[in-house]
């Protein structure tokens, strides 16, 4: 039962058990991100196997932040950020799941919206994930519409190992359709 009283005891103790819903906006915009993986798959109608991922990051000493997020969301997963990184102490929250994304993740954050340039990241990723859902990522027009926007987001790709043109050439020659062997 919630109290009216917002200094009550009983209001309290609410807002110490899972995180205030902006205390997560402010977190996510300074350690989170929302990232779309592109890997080289050959089992991939287009050449390429899409994963959308939204992370947030925490040294290992404060795990029961992201332990938290996990509860609030009800969904997703904590990992070591790098396991082979010894020098990297931090642990990761990822969510990977379509339907959490879709029906937990984005949802919230269209209500509780970013304030940080990572809005845009958001937004690109919001709208990657739907383009998804709506099964364009299955055909060549689709993917290169995916990776146009995944190439907008995180400082214009700025980190990303592999080019767009590289991406492009993988969703260009790849077989049209599926199953087809020469």
């Amino acid at each position: 039962m919630t109290s009216e009283n917002v200094l009550s005891a009983d209001n309290q103790q609410e807002r110490l058990q899972l995180p205030h819903k902006w205390y997560i906006v402010g977190l996510v915009d300074g350690e989170g991100s929302f990232h779309i993986a592109i890997y080289k798959d050959s089992q991939m109608k287009t050449g390429l196997k899409i994963i959308p991922e939204f992370h947030v990051s925490q040294n290992a000493a404060s795990k029961k932040v992201l332990e938290e997020l996990k509860q609030y969301f009800g969904c997703g997963y904590l990992k070591i950020n790098h396991l082979n990184r010894q020098s990297d102490q931090t642990m990761v929250y990822v969510v990977r799941n379509r339907a959490d994304l879709l029906g937990k993740i984005i949802p919230f954050f269209k209500q509780f919206p970013l304030r940080t340039t990572k809005a845009n990241d958001f937004n690109q990723f919001a709208k990657i994930v739907d383009l998804m859902n709506n099964g364009v990522h299955r055909e060549k027009e689709g993917i290169r519409e995916i990776i146009d926007c995944a190439y907008k987001m995180n400082q214009n790709a700025k980190r990303r190992k592999v080019s767009k043109h590289d991406l492009m050439y993988i969703v260009e020659s790849s077989e049209t359709t599926r199953g087809t062997q020469p």
